[in-house]
């Protein structure tokens, strides 16, 4: 007899609301989560990002705490287990957790010690010129300086050997460099020598010092078959993809081999304000293409089950050391593979353990990804879609058609990972975007084509180039979609909504999440009788996000404004009704106009610029185009000469009388008065541009607060200045260098300022300002401004009382 085939007719799925219950009960996303290895794998994270900053000895004590306390505690359990005593059963996750500590602190301490071995950090305090041997770890990336200087090549170097101050000793030590074009053509993992200056390096940080190479890298031995060979195929696929349109030149690399310099940096702008820059660099999403694109490969084959995992895990190896096998890389793969198990039908109750296991097995591997933020949005896009991709995407598709049924998935996936990653998000952004999900779904489609035509073109570009073309070519029009979204979603209104900056906004965010996963369900079983519910709701969440009403700008009574021109210094101070002193005028972006002209500036009375970098004069054009300008004041060190004639030739057309300024000049312009510091009146010959700088100690209104300028100073100069000024106070300063490492902290923490101003660019690639500098600025207990997180921002008041106010609020 046949069988009974009645039901639902073929691709249709139709479920009474029992049935739907009963599938709902039994499906694999109702199956409870193992948690037990999780907590402990979160508290060891937790204590190494604590921990690891510090001294080594600090891990080693704290290693050998836990180890003592859980064996004590286990002792304790076997003798309440003979005499029969109960045990609570979440007490047996408190050794699992001493231990899971114990073992990353330990992984910690013996990498600091390693790490730490050696006199690089003695010959760093003493700036010594040195030899070194060592390997790449890093691959070389160019930076722009921001001002007519040569880019800058930055990588990190492990020191094998050292040289230097008549001695030679063997080390381990990570430094960073900062090199020349010369070594743009080096590799990962490649062997090299060199002679330069060791520097000290920003404190908590994995380098122990900066090298500034004095000559070209010299290569030495010959690199293995297989790192030439992915050399060739990451060389090959930038060249297959050199014909393809600006965003696909740039996504393709980004997606299969890492490497994102070709990327417009508009287009990473967008990717950013969007929630897809995991799709412009390689991430987990790729790694569990790469393995499924395998795996399907291996079925149309024929390849016997057995022997696809081995084929997988080997397909992995080969991506990963295509890509580079450095700490994201590797972070991505793991995660990439923990994210697998979680959309896996029948291993879902796996992925947590398998979370909790890549977490405690990468901090072992590199404790440094611990403090890594791309750790930790890695880390939580997994956990969203362990715990509610699944759950989410069947919930969303219960309440779709059967046609579209698979849209739950796509949709609970990116909504998952970006619930999860908002509050980091917003530490890095400060804003909180509402089309990242939008985004991210649309441009779904389009990611595994665009990555598996990379591979495929790299791969057979090092056969013949040209037939790499032909295949990029191929994945040219996934990747210009992604990048269309990417830039469509990024315009689209109220993309970004402005949030509360730094932890206390990161933290209200994560409050604010947990409470609607947790009262979420609550709220959806009552708002069915209660309609009101959904009002109160939505008025709360409205409130949350709407804009407060900004005051009038400028405030009454403001003395010194700092304006957002990008990576650069403009700083305004008021001088009287509709005047102004303009110290500096930032890049050639014409930003400083608008904030002049926001200020209700109608006169310049003096434009001060305190050395001739472009990005603090390349904005005087505009400047002399807009305004009137009473005179200008510059130093008389003339470097750079280029940008120091350009700006000479600016002043002389436009008619403006200059000055050269030096130590002991006294200046008055309105209501405000100034004395200059530095630089000295018989400047020295080497004096390069930074140190040459202006330094103004300046007063505005008489009873105003007094406030020193100091451009661009670096260490030895800000000493000198330092001792010019002796034991005098301010109320203000103006933080050297954008708040790079390089300060000296007699002057910052001498100087007693209440108001730190920082001229930056968010974003910007020099990683201004630098922990350190702003460690010292905490010490310093001076309040922080930075137009990078504030935009312009104004000081407001006297000496005795301050206030300050942000343009947006």
């Amino acid at each position: 007899m046949p069988a009974d085939r009645t039901g639902p007719e073929p691709g249709r799925r139709k479920w009474s609301e029992p049935e739907r219950a009963e599938q709902s009960a039994d499906s694999p996303s109702r199956l409870p989560l193992d948690l037990r290895l999780l907590l402990p794998a979160l508290v060891a994270w937790a204590v190494l990002v604590a921990l690891l900053p510090g001294p080594p000895r600090r891990l080693l004590a704290v290693a050998a705490g836990c180890l003592v306390v859980a064996g004590t505690f286990e002792v304790l359990r076997r003798r309440r287990r003979r005499g029969q005593h109960g045990i609570r059963r979440g007490l047996v996750v408190l050794p699992l957790t001493l231990a899971t500590t114990a073992l990353v602190a330990l992984a910690g301490w013996a990498h600091l010690t390693v790490d730490r071995a050696g006199p690089v950090e003695e010959l760093a305090r003493a700036r010594a010129v040195v030899w070194v041997e060592g390997t790449t770890l890093t691959e070389p990336r160019l930076i722009s300086r921001g001002d007519e200087r040569a880019d800058m090549v930055v990588l990190t170097l492990r020191v094998d050997r050292l040289s230097g101050r008549g001695s030679e000793s063997a080390t381990s030590t990570p430094v960073v460099v900062f090199g020349d074009a010369d070594w743009l053509g080096l590799s990962w993992h490649q062997r090299v020598r060199a002679q330069g200056r060791l520097g000290p390096a920003d404190p908590g940080q994995e380098v122990l010092a900066a090298f500034t190479p004095l000559g070209p890298p010299g290569r030495l031995g010959e690199r293995g078959a297989v790192l030439s060979a992915s050399d060739v195929a990451r060389d090959r696929l930038r060249q297959a993809v050199g014909p393809l349109p600006e965003d696909a030149r740039g996504l393709i690399p980004g997606l299969v081999i890492g490497d994102t310099s070709l990327t417009p940096d508009t287009l990473t702008e967008a990717m950013r304000a969007t929630g897809m820059t995991h799709l412009s660099a390689v991430s987990g999403s790729n790694v569990a293409i790469v393995l499924g694109a395998v795996v399907l490969v291996c079925g149309w084959l024929g390849v016997p089950r057995r022997w696809r995992p081995p084929v997988a895990v080997l397909a992995l190896g080969g991506f990963i050391v295509l890509c580079r096998p450095e700490p994201s890389v590797l972070r991505a793969g793991a995660m990439g593979l923990v994210g697998l198990l979680a959309l896996s039908t029948h291993r879902r109750r796996s992925s947590l353990p398998a979370l909790a296991a890549a977490i405690v097995v990468l901090l072992c591997v590199d404790p440094w990804l611990a403090r890594s933020h791309g750790f930790a949005l890695s880390t939580l896009a997994t956990l969203g879609l362990v715990v509610f991709a699944r759950p989410w995407g069947d919930a969303i598709a219960r309440r779709l058609p059967a046609r579209c049924a698979l849209l739950g998935d796509a949709i609970a996936i990116p909504l998952a990972a970006q619930v999860v990653c908002g509050p980091v998000i917003v530490l890095l952004q400060g804003t909180v975007s509402t089309v990242a999900v939008l985004a991210n779904l649309l441009a779904a489609p389009f990611v595994a084509p665009t990555t598996v035509a990379g591979i495929v073109a790299s791969l057979l570009s090092m056969v013949w180039v040209p037939l790499g073309v032909a295949v990029a070519w191929v994945g040219a029009l996934p990747a210009w979609l992604i990048g269309r979204v990417a830039r469509w979603c990024a315009l689209l209104p109220w993309g970004q909504l402005p949030w509360v900056d730094g932890a206390a906004g990161a933290s209200l965010l994560a409050v604010l999440t947990v409470l609607l996963l947790t009262c979420g369900p609550w709220l959806r079983a009552h708002a069915r009788s209660h309609p009101w519910v959904w009002v109160v709701s939505g008025a709360l969440a409205l409130a949350t996000v709407w804009p407060v009403p900004r005051g009038p700008w400028p405030p009454p009574g403001w003395v010194v404004a700092g304006c957002d021109v990008g990576q650069g210094d403009a700083f305004v101070v008021a001088a009287g009704p509709g005047r102004v002193v303009l110290v500096d005028t930032g890049p050639d972006s014409g930003e400083v106009v608008g904030c002049l002209e926001a200020l209700g500036t109608r006169q310049v009375d003096a434009v001060v610029l305190s050395h001739f970098h472009a990005d603090h004069v390349g904005g005087l054009g505009q400047v002399l185009d807009h305004f009137p300008v009473g005179a200008a004041y510059v130093t008389p060190v003339r470097d750079p000469p280029g940008e120091a004639a350009r700006t000479l030739d600016l002043l002389a057309g436009a008619g403006v009388t200059t000055y050269e300024v030096v130590a002991g000049d006294h200046l008055v312009w309105g209501s405000v008065a100034a004395d200059v510091v530095w630089p000295p009146p018989d400047p020295s010959p080497v004096l390069g541009a930074n140190d040459a700088s202006v330094v103004l100690d300046l007063v505005a209104g008489g009873a105003g607060p007094r406030m020193l300028f100091t451009g661009d100073l670096e260490p030895s100069s800000a000493r000198a200045v330092r001792e010019a000024v002796g034991d005098e106070r301010f109320d203000v300063l103006k933080v050297p260098h954008h708040g790079s490492a390089a300060q000296d902290p007699d002057l910052l923490l001498g100087s007693g300022a209440r108001v730190a101003l920082i001229g930056v660019g968010r974003d910007n690639t020099f990683g201004h300002p630098t922990p350190r500098a702003l460690g010292l600025l905490r010490d310093l207990g001076a309040v922080v401004l930075r137009t990078d997180l504030h935009g312009d921002y104004v000081v407001i008041g006297d000496g005795p009382g301050l206030e300050v106010l942000t343009r947006d609020g």
